[in-house]
């Protein structure tokens, strides 16, 4: 008999251990996993009791929480009055779907669950008032936000602009875009709905073509090649054979976009090659300049790093190891080679500022329920370990500036984007304020596998720089260049 009961005892320790053990794994080990599980409907309701702070875009709320009614058994319903603008840098907020852009990046500051909001969270605790969230404020220009999405229309593409002597980013528009609202719904069902909607959209509205999205530069590429060029001390009136193709020492010729000679044969300056995007001259000139020298300048810009961003970047690429002939390809754009708009704006924005590359973010800052700033930007200088933030010299920049210029006034760049006509010529005239407000590059276009990718970038020093993409191959067939058309828009919205 007390064998039995000495039994049954050490069984009831063990059921008690396998318990205690249980436990334990519960509260330090899957904690987390199940508070944040959907069906938690206690977690659930805590969350929606508390007010998420607001997404500031100029002066107004791009995101915000609104009280609902009875009806509801959650407090607070997110909402996003903008709609599809600025929906990839803003993102969502939702039950079952999770988060993404600036509400999933800063979600700690806007739930109330910073540790720099314990004193609130303690006052919610002693019944005092609920938690608010902090605030949080965008670099996004309204107008010039609103322009860029106007410009891209219904066309699948990007537009980046950033202020150059602060990296503020003004404009990230992606298209085609999509609204969050629907994604935020405490309806369940309907969101999940709108969630499977937008997935299997064959445009890929979830896409952010602004900062994830890689590209062929094409010829935009080749303000590198001439930022190398200038740093080894090749003048813009350099002279290169004015040939209608390039032949490497082995692989195919390398032929101008359209065929022909750049200039009617003979010699082509270095300044004028710029000009009239003349591939022959590029591809030479990123043979003489080597691999070394035309990736370490890519890298110098943030090619293969990651750029510092609020938001998730793909890390524009150049190869690692190429050939002649892939060397040629690659020094104007194509091959391998590829690059966010964000990445491509960066560069303009470099050679606006004197060849120093300032930190690009979204973020301007995040306030308090009072009031008072608790972060500040993600700015200054991008100094990335063996990096500089100087891509190249002031002297290179200016000479850039005004080979860039002479895209526009005497090249393709005015015909590519709408920039012949007389209000925008004036731009180009120095102004009281010092420097020369606008600097275009003209398309840059690739035939990649089977893409045909455009891409625009320009810069100024007392002007957003900006770069605009555009792939040519899922628009709707129109006799009108899609950048052509976008840069028209965009830059006399805006310069």
């Amino acid at each position: 008999m007390n064998g039995a009961v000495r039994r049954l005892t050490w069984v009831l320790f063990g059921l008690i251990g396998v318990l205690i053990v249980n436990l334990q794994v519960l509260t330090l080990v899957q904690a987390d996993d199940l508070a944040d599980e959907p069906t938690n409907t206690r977690r659930l309701a805590e969350r929606y009791a508390s007010q998420r702070g607001p997404i500031v875009l100029g002066d107004e709320r791009a995101a915000q929480s609104v009280r609902t009614d009875g009806d509801d058994p959650l407090l607070y319903l997110r909402t996003y009055p903008f709609g599809a603008r600025a929906a990839h840098v803003i993102g969502w907020d939702s039950i079952d779907i999770g988060r993404a852009g600036i509400e999933e990046a800063y979600n700690e500051q806007l739930s109330a669950t910073d540790s720099g909001l314990l004193a609130e969270e303690l006052a919610s605790l002693l019944g005092q008032r609920s938690a608010t969230g902090d605030t949080v404020r965008l670099t996004l220009d309204p107008e010039v936000q609103a322009a860029a999405e106007r410009a891209l229309g219904d066309r699948a593409g990007a537009v980046v602009a950033i202020d150059p002597r602060t990296g503020e980013v003004l404009a990230h528009a992606s298209s085609p875009s999509f609204d969050p609202s629907p994604l935020a719904s405490h309806d369940r069902g309907a969101a999940l709905e709108a969630w499977d909607a937008l997935r299997t959209d064959e445009s890929r509205p979830l896409l952010d073509r602004a900062a994830r999205e890689l590209y062929p530069p094409g010829s935009t590429f080749k303000l590198v090649v001439a930022a190398a060029a200038l740093e080894q001390g090749i003048p813009p009136d350099t002279a290169f054979p004015d040939e209608a193709e390039f032949q490497p020492e082995i692989g195919q010729p390398i032929p101008n976009y359209g065929g022909g000679t750049c200039a009617g044969g003979g010699t082509i300056s270095f300044a004028r090659a710029l000009e009239v995007s003349c591939n022959t001259v590029f591809a030479r000139l990123g043979v003489r300049l080597g691999q070394d020298v035309v990736r370490a300048q890519a890298q110098a810009f943030g090619f293969d790093r990651a750029i510092p961003y609020e938001l998730p970047v793909a890390d524009s690429v150049f190869p690692k190891e190429v050939d002649e002939a892939q060397l040629a390809l690659s020094s104007i754009g194509q091959f391998d080679v590829r690059a966010t708009a964000l990445q491509m704006a960066t560069i303009g924005a470099a050679i606006s500022n004197g060849g120093v590359l300032q930190t690009p973010h979204v973020v301007r800052d995040v306030r308090d329920p009072s009031g008072r700033v608790v972060a500040g930007p993600n700015a200054g200088p991008w100094v990335d370990g063996r990096f500089a933030a100087e891509a190249m010299s002031e002297r290179t920049a200016s000479m850039l500036q005004n080979m860039m210029v002479g895209v526009v006034e005497n090249g393709t760049g005015g015909s590519s984007a709408g920039c012949r006509s007389s209000r925008f010529q004036s731009m180009l005239r120095p102004s009281r304020r010092g420097g020369v407000p606008v600097f275009s590059l003209p398309i840059g276009r690739s035939s990649a596998r089977s893409r045909d990718d455009n891409m625009f970038d320009g810069a100024s020093p007392i002007r957003p720089a900006g770069v605009i993409s555009s792939p040519r191959w899922i628009r709707p067939p129109r006799n009108v260049p899609v950048v052509s058309t976008i840069n028209l828009r965009f830059l006399s919205s805006n310069f």
